[in-house]
Protein backbone atom coordinates (compact mmCIF):
# COMPACT_ATOMS: atom_id res chain seq x y z
CA UNK A 1 0.00 0.00 0.00
CA UNK A 2 1.83 3.63 -1.10
CA UNK A 3 2.87 5.63 2.45
CA UNK A 4 0.33 7.79 3.86
CA UNK A 5 1.88 10.87 1.92
CA UNK A 6 1.30 9.20 -1.41
CA UNK A 7 -2.30 8.31 0.22
CA UNK A 8 -3.05 11.99 0.11
CA UNK A 9 -1.38 13.50 -2.52
CA UNK A 10 -3.30 11.58 -4.88
CA UNK A 11 -6.82 12.39 -3.63
CA UNK A 12 -5.67 15.80 -4.04
CA UNK A 13 -4.49 15.52 -7.59
CA UNK A 14 -7.78 13.29 -8.02
CA UNK A 15 -9.95 16.01 -6.73
CA UNK A 16 -7.73 18.54 -8.32
CA UNK A 17 -8.18 17.33 -11.94
CA UNK A 18 -12.01 16.94 -11.16
CA UNK A 19 -12.56 20.80 -10.79
CA UNK A 20 -10.28 21.15 -13.77
CA UNK A 21 -12.41 19.07 -16.10
CA UNK A 22 -15.52 20.70 -14.91
CA UNK A 23 -13.87 24.08 -15.73
CA UNK A 24 -12.85 23.42 -18.90
CA UNK A 25 -15.11 20.51 -20.49
CA UNK A 26 -18.34 22.10 -20.71
CA UNK A 27 -17.21 25.45 -22.96
CA UNK A 28 -17.11 23.14 -26.20
CA UNK A 29 -20.61 22.36 -25.51
CA UNK A 30 -21.76 26.18 -25.89
CA UNK A 31 -23.06 26.11 -29.01
CA UNK A 32 -25.31 22.96 -28.28
CA UNK A 33 -26.62 23.71 -25.28
CA UNK A 34 -27.81 27.33 -26.49
CA UNK A 35 -29.41 25.78 -29.49
CA UNK A 36 -31.67 22.73 -27.17
CA UNK A 37 -32.24 25.24 -24.14
CA UNK A 38 -32.10 28.33 -26.42
CA UNK A 39 -29.91 30.64 -24.08
CA UNK A 40 -28.60 33.66 -24.82
CA UNK A 41 -25.17 34.63 -24.55
CA UNK A 42 -25.59 36.36 -21.21
CA UNK A 43 -27.31 33.72 -19.62
CA UNK A 44 -25.06 31.17 -21.49
CA UNK A 45 -21.92 32.73 -19.96
CA UNK A 46 -23.34 31.51 -16.42
CA UNK A 47 -23.19 27.87 -16.97
CA UNK A 48 -19.23 28.39 -16.33
CA UNK A 49 -19.26 31.61 -13.87
CA UNK A 50 -21.92 29.40 -12.23
CA UNK A 51 -19.90 26.87 -11.43
CA UNK A 52 -17.23 29.31 -10.97
CA UNK A 53 -19.03 31.63 -8.40
CA UNK A 54 -20.02 28.70 -5.93
CA UNK A 55 -16.17 27.45 -5.69
CA UNK A 56 -15.22 31.00 -4.78
CA UNK A 57 -17.88 32.07 -2.58
CA UNK A 58 -17.16 28.88 -0.18
CA UNK A 59 -13.21 28.95 0.31
CA UNK A 60 -13.07 31.16 3.20
CA UNK A 61 -15.22 28.67 4.51
CA UNK A 62 -13.38 25.55 3.91
CA UNK A 63 -11.14 25.60 6.67
CA UNK A 64 -13.85 26.28 9.65
CA UNK A 65 -15.73 23.89 8.03
CA UNK A 66 -13.03 21.20 8.18
CA UNK A 67 -12.06 21.95 11.68
CA UNK A 68 -15.73 21.29 12.63
CA UNK A 69 -16.64 18.21 10.68
CA UNK A 70 -13.34 17.07 10.28
CA UNK A 71 -11.53 16.82 6.74
CA UNK A 72 -12.93 12.95 5.67
CA UNK A 73 -16.10 13.64 6.68
CA UNK A 74 -16.43 17.07 5.06
CA UNK A 75 -14.49 15.79 1.86
CA UNK A 76 -17.38 12.44 1.60
CA UNK A 77 -20.07 14.97 2.17
CA UNK A 78 -18.80 17.24 -0.82
CA UNK A 79 -18.08 14.79 -3.64
CA UNK A 80 -21.41 13.47 -2.70
CA UNK A 81 -23.07 16.65 -4.08
CA UNK A 82 -21.13 17.43 -6.43
CA UNK A 83 -21.69 13.97 -7.98
CA UNK A 84 -25.44 14.44 -7.13
CA UNK A 85 -25.25 18.12 -8.87
CA UNK A 86 -23.16 16.19 -11.97
CA UNK A 87 -26.17 14.17 -12.43
CA UNK A 88 -28.92 16.66 -11.94
CA UNK A 89 -27.27 19.48 -14.38
CA UNK A 90 -26.65 16.69 -17.37
CA UNK A 91 -30.56 15.82 -16.46
CA UNK A 92 -31.71 19.56 -16.86
CA UNK A 93 -34.92 20.61 -18.31
CA UNK A 94 -34.23 24.00 -18.61
CA UNK A 95 -31.47 26.44 -18.23
CA UNK A 96 -32.84 28.06 -15.18
CA UNK A 97 -32.42 24.74 -13.80
CA UNK A 98 -28.95 23.96 -15.42
CA UNK A 99 -27.85 27.03 -13.47
CA UNK A 100 -28.87 25.78 -10.18
CA UNK A 101 -27.32 22.64 -10.14
CA UNK A 102 -23.50 24.19 -11.76
CA UNK A 103 -23.98 26.18 -8.72
CA UNK A 104 -24.60 23.39 -6.36
CA UNK A 105 -21.63 21.79 -7.73
CA UNK A 106 -19.47 24.87 -7.45
CA UNK A 107 -19.95 25.00 -3.94
CA UNK A 108 -19.03 21.13 -3.29
CA UNK A 109 -16.55 21.66 -5.29
CA UNK A 110 -14.90 24.78 -3.75
CA UNK A 111 -14.39 22.45 -0.38
CA UNK A 112 -12.03 19.95 -2.29
CA UNK A 113 -9.10 21.82 -3.47
CA UNK A 114 -8.59 23.30 0.15
CA UNK A 115 -9.29 20.67 2.41
CA UNK A 116 -7.69 17.98 0.26
CA UNK A 117 -4.25 20.07 -0.61
CA UNK A 118 -4.01 20.92 3.25
CA UNK A 119 -4.40 17.51 3.95
CA UNK A 120 -1.50 16.37 0.70
CA UNK A 121 1.31 19.28 2.28
CA UNK A 122 0.69 18.47 5.80
CA UNK A 123 1.81 15.01 4.59
CA UNK A 124 5.13 16.98 2.82
CA UNK A 125 8.48 17.33 4.15
CA UNK A 126 9.97 20.80 2.95
CA UNK A 127 11.83 18.93 0.34
CA UNK A 128 9.19 17.04 -0.63
CA UNK A 129 6.85 19.73 -1.64
CA UNK A 130 8.65 20.28 -4.86
CA UNK A 131 7.94 17.41 -5.90
CA UNK A 132 4.21 17.64 -5.51
CA UNK A 133 4.17 20.81 -6.54
CA UNK A 134 5.58 19.44 -10.21
CA UNK A 135 2.52 16.87 -10.37
CA UNK A 136 -0.20 19.37 -9.74
CA UNK A 137 1.60 21.51 -12.37
CA UNK A 138 1.37 18.23 -14.81
CA UNK A 139 -2.46 17.90 -13.62
CA UNK A 140 -2.68 21.37 -14.44
CA UNK A 141 -1.55 21.11 -17.95
CA UNK A 142 -2.84 17.48 -19.13
CA UNK A 143 -6.59 18.39 -18.10
CA UNK A 144 -7.09 21.36 -19.55
CA UNK A 145 -5.57 19.96 -22.32
CA UNK A 146 -7.66 16.69 -22.37
CA UNK A 147 -10.89 17.94 -21.23
CA UNK A 148 -12.05 20.27 -24.27
CA UNK A 149 -11.35 17.44 -26.55
CA UNK A 150 -13.28 14.97 -24.83
CA UNK A 151 -15.68 17.16 -24.25
CA UNK A 152 -15.74 18.24 -27.76
CA UNK A 153 -16.36 13.95 -28.64
CA UNK A 154 -19.14 13.60 -26.26
CA UNK A 155 -20.93 16.09 -27.51
CA UNK A 156 -20.45 14.92 -30.68
CA UNK A 157 -21.20 10.99 -29.78
CA UNK A 158 -24.39 11.67 -27.17
CA UNK A 159 -24.92 15.57 -26.28
CA UNK A 160 -24.13 18.47 -24.05
CA UNK A 161 -25.79 16.73 -21.07
CA UNK A 162 -22.60 13.95 -22.02
CA UNK A 163 -20.06 16.75 -21.22
CA UNK A 164 -21.66 17.60 -17.93
CA UNK A 165 -21.89 13.58 -16.90
CA UNK A 166 -18.25 13.40 -17.56
CA UNK A 167 -17.05 13.93 -14.55
CA UNK A 168 -19.26 11.41 -12.19
CA UNK A 169 -16.36 8.53 -12.47
CA UNK A 170 -13.60 10.58 -11.49
CA UNK A 171 -15.87 11.98 -8.42
CA UNK A 172 -16.59 8.40 -7.40
CA UNK A 173 -13.05 7.15 -8.01
CA UNK A 174 -12.40 10.34 -5.07
CA UNK A 175 -14.93 8.86 -2.83
CA UNK A 176 -13.67 5.39 -2.90
CA UNK A 177 -10.09 6.47 -2.63
CA UNK A 178 -10.88 8.94 0.41
CA UNK A 179 -12.78 5.93 2.35
CA UNK A 180 -10.54 3.96 2.04
CA UNK A 181 -7.54 5.77 2.40
CA UNK A 182 -7.82 8.66 4.88
CA UNK A 183 -7.85 7.71 8.46
CA UNK A 184 -11.31 9.16 10.31
CA UNK A 185 -11.28 12.27 12.05
CA UNK A 186 -10.19 12.66 15.22
CA UNK A 187 -11.19 14.64 17.56
CA UNK A 188 -11.76 18.66 16.79
CA UNK A 189 -12.03 22.32 17.45
CA UNK A 190 -13.59 25.03 15.78
CA UNK A 191 -12.85 28.57 15.94
CA UNK A 192 -15.61 30.95 16.19
CA UNK A 193 -17.22 31.69 12.54
CA UNK A 194 -16.70 35.38 11.78
CA UNK A 195 -20.70 35.33 9.90
CA UNK A 196 -20.54 39.24 9.19
CA UNK A 197 -17.34 38.82 7.39
CA UNK A 198 -18.25 36.07 5.45
CA UNK A 199 -21.99 37.27 4.49
CA UNK A 200 -20.32 40.36 3.41
CA UNK A 201 -17.54 38.75 1.56
CA UNK A 202 -20.27 36.44 0.04
CA UNK A 203 -22.51 39.04 -1.24
CA UNK A 204 -20.42 41.73 -3.03
CA UNK A 205 -19.05 38.97 -5.00
CA UNK A 206 -22.47 37.63 -5.71
CA UNK A 207 -24.04 41.01 -6.39
CA UNK A 208 -20.76 41.87 -8.82
CA UNK A 209 -20.99 39.12 -10.80
CA UNK A 210 -25.05 39.32 -11.34
CA UNK A 211 -24.47 43.49 -12.28
CA UNK A 212 -21.83 42.52 -14.79
CA UNK A 213 -24.23 40.25 -16.25
CA UNK A 214 -27.19 42.72 -16.54
CA UNK A 215 -24.93 45.85 -17.55
CA UNK A 216 -25.24 43.77 -21.01
CA UNK A 217 -28.98 43.12 -21.06
CA UNK A 218 -30.80 46.04 -22.55
CA UNK A 219 -33.77 45.65 -20.15
CA UNK A 220 -31.70 44.98 -17.31
CA UNK A 221 -28.73 48.10 -17.73
CA UNK A 222 -29.88 50.56 -14.85
CA UNK A 223 -30.30 47.08 -12.52
CA UNK A 224 -27.15 45.93 -13.30
CA UNK A 225 -25.57 49.86 -12.24
CA UNK A 226 -27.53 49.66 -9.02
CA UNK A 227 -26.51 46.07 -8.14
CA UNK A 228 -22.33 47.43 -9.07
CA UNK A 229 -22.84 50.11 -6.51
CA UNK A 230 -24.51 48.11 -3.89
CA UNK A 231 -20.98 45.19 -4.19
CA UNK A 232 -19.25 48.19 -4.16
CA UNK A 233 -20.88 48.94 -0.98
CA UNK A 234 -20.68 45.77 0.69
CA UNK A 235 -17.05 45.30 -0.14
CA UNK A 236 -16.23 48.34 1.82
CA UNK A 237 -18.61 46.99 4.54
CA UNK A 238 -16.52 43.95 4.36
CA UNK A 239 -13.10 45.97 4.72
CA UNK A 240 -14.15 48.11 7.11
CA UNK A 241 -15.38 45.43 9.43
CA UNK A 242 -11.46 43.39 8.47
CA UNK A 243 -9.44 46.54 9.80
CA UNK A 244 -10.77 46.60 13.23
CA UNK A 245 -10.42 42.10 13.77
CA UNK A 246 -7.28 40.66 15.39
CA UNK A 247 -7.49 37.57 13.27
CA UNK A 248 -9.68 38.91 9.92
CA UNK A 249 -11.20 35.93 7.96
CA UNK A 250 -9.31 36.87 5.06
CA UNK A 251 -5.65 38.99 5.52
CA UNK A 252 -6.11 41.87 3.73
CA UNK A 253 -3.42 43.66 5.08
CA UNK A 254 -0.87 41.49 3.02
CA UNK A 255 -1.96 43.47 -0.15
CA UNK A 256 1.15 45.77 1.09
CA UNK A 257 3.06 43.04 -0.35
CA UNK A 258 3.67 44.19 -3.87
CA UNK A 259 4.30 40.96 -5.39
CA UNK A 260 1.45 39.47 -3.88
CA UNK A 261 -0.91 42.20 -5.07
CA UNK A 262 1.06 42.16 -8.36
CA UNK A 263 0.43 38.83 -8.36
CA UNK A 264 -3.15 38.26 -8.14
CA UNK A 265 -3.73 41.36 -10.75
CA UNK A 266 -1.73 39.64 -13.66
CA UNK A 267 -4.02 36.40 -12.64
CA UNK A 268 -6.90 38.47 -13.11
CA UNK A 269 -6.19 39.96 -16.49
CA UNK A 270 -4.17 37.00 -18.10
CA UNK A 271 -5.27 33.18 -17.04
CA UNK A 272 -8.72 34.55 -15.76
CA UNK A 273 -9.26 36.69 -19.13
CA UNK A 274 -8.14 33.83 -21.19
CA UNK A 275 -11.27 31.40 -19.77
CA UNK A 276 -13.39 34.43 -20.27
CA UNK A 277 -12.62 34.51 -23.96
CA UNK A 278 -12.93 30.47 -24.49
CA UNK A 279 -16.76 31.64 -24.69
CA UNK A 280 -16.15 34.01 -27.96
CA UNK A 281 -13.88 32.03 -29.19
CA UNK A 282 -15.93 28.77 -29.05
CA UNK A 283 -18.55 30.94 -30.88
CA UNK A 284 -16.27 32.10 -33.51
CA UNK A 285 -14.71 28.79 -34.81
CA UNK A 286 -18.01 27.25 -34.34
CA UNK A 287 -19.49 30.00 -36.62
CA UNK A 288 -16.40 29.62 -38.76
CA UNK A 289 -17.08 25.68 -39.58
CA UNK A 290 -15.39 24.14 -36.49
CA UNK A 291 -17.08 21.04 -35.41
CA UNK A 292 -17.08 20.58 -31.38
CA UNK A 293 -14.11 18.15 -31.62
CA UNK A 294 -12.01 20.22 -33.05
CA UNK A 295 -12.47 23.51 -30.74
CA UNK A 296 -11.82 21.27 -27.98
CA UNK A 297 -8.60 19.46 -29.85
CA UNK A 298 -6.99 23.29 -30.16
CA UNK A 299 -6.17 22.93 -26.25
CA UNK A 300 -3.43 20.62 -26.93
CA UNK A 301 -0.78 22.89 -28.49
CA UNK A 302 -2.17 25.03 -25.77
CA UNK A 303 -0.91 23.12 -23.58
CA UNK A 304 2.03 21.80 -25.09
CA UNK A 305 3.09 25.34 -25.40
CA UNK A 306 2.34 26.00 -21.50
CA UNK A 307 4.64 23.09 -21.49
CA UNK A 308 7.85 24.82 -22.65
CA UNK A 309 6.78 27.76 -21.08
CA UNK A 310 6.80 26.94 -17.28
CA UNK A 311 9.60 24.96 -18.23
CA UNK A 312 11.48 27.72 -19.18
CA UNK A 313 10.25 30.11 -17.04
CA UNK A 314 12.17 30.03 -13.54
CA UNK A 315 15.43 30.11 -16.13
CA UNK A 316 13.92 32.86 -17.58
CA UNK A 317 13.04 34.72 -14.08
CA UNK A 318 16.80 34.05 -13.23
CA UNK A 319 18.19 35.90 -16.37
CA UNK A 320 15.99 38.77 -17.30
CA UNK A 321 13.88 38.81 -14.17
CA UNK A 322 10.18 38.86 -13.53
CA UNK A 323 9.04 42.07 -14.82
CA UNK A 324 10.62 41.11 -18.51
CA UNK A 325 9.01 37.59 -18.04
CA UNK A 326 5.35 39.17 -17.82
CA UNK A 327 5.90 41.34 -20.55
CA UNK A 328 6.77 38.79 -22.68
CA UNK A 329 3.62 36.55 -21.35
CA UNK A 330 1.37 39.55 -21.82
CA UNK A 331 2.38 40.89 -25.12
CA UNK A 332 1.91 36.31 -26.50
CA UNK A 333 -1.17 36.08 -25.09
CA UNK A 334 -2.51 39.23 -26.72
CA UNK A 335 -0.83 38.86 -29.66
CA UNK A 336 -2.86 35.35 -30.28
CA UNK A 337 -5.58 37.09 -28.90
CA UNK A 338 -5.87 39.81 -31.30
CA UNK A 339 -4.93 37.64 -34.17
CA UNK A 340 -8.13 35.31 -33.55
CA UNK A 341 -10.04 38.96 -33.20
CA UNK A 342 -8.56 40.09 -36.68
CA UNK A 343 -9.06 36.34 -38.36
CA UNK A 344 -12.64 34.90 -37.90
CA UNK A 345 -11.50 32.09 -40.18
CA UNK A 346 -8.68 30.94 -39.59
CA UNK A 347 -7.66 27.28 -41.29
CA UNK A 348 -6.72 24.72 -38.18
CA UNK A 349 -3.27 25.17 -38.25
CA UNK A 350 -3.40 28.38 -37.86
CA UNK A 351 -6.00 28.48 -34.91
CA UNK A 352 -3.88 26.49 -33.37
CA UNK A 353 -0.51 28.39 -33.50
CA UNK A 354 -2.96 31.18 -32.02
CA UNK A 355 -3.98 29.30 -29.31
CA UNK A 356 -0.14 27.81 -28.39
CA UNK A 357 0.58 31.63 -28.21
CA UNK A 358 -1.76 32.23 -25.72
CA UNK A 359 -0.85 28.86 -23.92
CA UNK A 360 2.95 29.99 -23.59
CA UNK A 361 1.86 33.41 -22.64
CA UNK A 362 -0.39 32.40 -20.07
CA UNK A 363 1.64 29.97 -18.22
CA UNK A 364 5.00 32.39 -18.59
CA UNK A 365 2.29 34.94 -16.12
CA UNK A 366 0.79 32.21 -14.34
CA UNK A 367 3.96 30.68 -13.10
CA UNK A 368 5.82 33.80 -12.13
CA UNK A 369 3.16 35.54 -10.95
CA UNK A 370 3.18 31.80 -8.48
CA UNK A 371 6.87 32.96 -7.63
CA UNK A 372 5.92 36.41 -6.85
CA UNK A 373 2.77 35.51 -4.85
CA UNK A 374 5.07 34.84 -2.17
CA UNK A 375 8.02 36.20 -2.82
CA UNK A 376 8.29 38.13 1.40
CA UNK A 377 5.81 36.16 3.11
CA UNK A 378 6.91 35.49 6.67
CA UNK A 379 6.66 31.89 7.16
CA UNK A 380 3.83 32.28 9.97
CA UNK A 381 1.46 34.35 7.18
CA UNK A 382 2.43 31.66 4.73
CA UNK A 383 -1.28 30.46 5.69
CA UNK A 384 -3.00 33.50 4.85
CA UNK A 385 -1.16 34.29 1.86
CA UNK A 386 -2.63 31.18 0.55
CA UNK A 387 -6.13 31.56 1.31
CA UNK A 388 -6.22 35.11 -0.63
CA UNK A 389 -3.98 33.18 -3.38
CA UNK A 390 -6.45 30.15 -4.24
CA UNK A 391 -9.42 32.80 -3.61
CA UNK A 392 -7.98 34.82 -6.37
CA UNK A 393 -7.34 32.66 -8.57
CA UNK A 394 -11.30 31.30 -8.34
CA UNK A 395 -12.20 35.01 -8.63
CA UNK A 396 -10.02 35.80 -11.67
CA UNK A 397 -11.56 32.75 -13.55
CA UNK A 398 -15.40 34.20 -12.35
CA UNK A 399 -14.49 37.63 -13.20
CA UNK A 400 -12.85 36.72 -16.72
CA UNK A 401 -15.58 35.32 -17.92
CA UNK A 402 -18.31 37.38 -16.53
CA UNK A 403 -16.58 40.65 -17.74
CA UNK A 404 -15.67 38.93 -21.52
CA UNK A 405 -19.78 38.00 -22.01
CA UNK A 406 -20.76 41.60 -21.02
CA UNK A 407 -18.53 42.51 -23.89
CA UNK A 408 -19.40 39.91 -26.03
CA UNK A 409 -23.46 40.88 -24.71
CA UNK A 410 -22.74 44.39 -25.97
CA UNK A 411 -20.91 43.75 -28.93
CA UNK A 412 -23.90 41.52 -29.88
CA UNK A 413 -26.29 44.38 -30.07
CA UNK A 414 -23.60 47.38 -31.65
CA UNK A 415 -21.46 45.15 -34.06
CA UNK A 416 -23.75 41.96 -34.31
CA UNK A 417 -21.31 40.72 -37.98
CA UNK A 418 -18.06 41.10 -35.36
CA UNK A 419 -19.11 40.64 -31.96
CA UNK A 420 -17.03 37.69 -30.83
CA UNK A 421 -13.75 39.68 -32.80
CA UNK A 422 -15.02 42.92 -30.69
CA UNK A 423 -14.83 40.74 -27.94
CA UNK A 424 -11.39 38.85 -27.97
CA UNK A 425 -9.88 42.26 -28.81
CA UNK A 426 -11.05 43.84 -25.28
CA UNK A 427 -9.40 40.29 -24.02
CA UNK A 428 -6.17 41.57 -25.59
CA UNK A 429 -6.49 44.81 -24.44
CA UNK A 430 -7.67 43.44 -20.95
CA UNK A 431 -4.54 40.76 -20.99
CA UNK A 432 -2.00 44.38 -21.14
CA UNK A 433 -3.39 46.44 -18.25
CA UNK A 434 -0.88 44.91 -15.87
CA UNK A 435 2.07 46.19 -17.57
CA UNK A 436 1.34 49.73 -16.37
CA UNK A 437 1.98 48.54 -13.18
CA UNK A 438 5.95 47.20 -14.33
CA UNK A 439 8.76 49.21 -13.95
CA UNK A 440 11.83 48.65 -16.31
CA UNK A 441 14.78 46.24 -14.43
CA UNK A 442 11.81 45.64 -11.75
CA UNK A 443 13.29 42.71 -10.01
CA UNK A 444 12.20 40.13 -7.15
CA UNK A 445 14.10 42.27 -4.63
CA UNK A 446 11.66 45.21 -5.48
CA UNK A 447 8.16 42.91 -4.64
CA UNK A 448 8.45 44.08 -1.13
CA UNK A 449 6.56 45.41 1.67
CA UNK A 450 5.79 49.16 0.86
CA UNK A 451 6.12 50.16 4.65
CA UNK A 452 9.39 48.11 4.27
Amino acid sequence: MPSARLRHEAIFLLVFALDLVNMFIATVAYPALASELQAEVGVLAWVGTAYMLGLSVVIPLAPWLAARCGERRLLLVALLLFAAAAVLAGAAPSIGWLLGWRLLQGLAGGLLIPVAQAAAYRQCTPDQRGALTRRILLVALLVPALAPALGGLLVQWLSWRGVLWASLPLALAAMGLVLAWMPADGERTAPRLQAYALATALSALGVLLLALTWLGEPGHRIAGAVLLLLALMLATAHLRHARGQAQPLLRWSLLSLRGLRLAMLVYLAVPGVFIGSQLASTLQLHQAGFSAARIGALMLPWALASAVAITGSRRLLTHIGPAAVLRIGMLLQATGLVLMAVLPQPAFALAGLLFALMGAGGSLCSSTAQTLAFTGVDADALGDASALWNLNRQLSFCLGTAAIALVLALALQWLPARATGAALGMAAVLTLLPMLLLRRGQSLILMQPENA
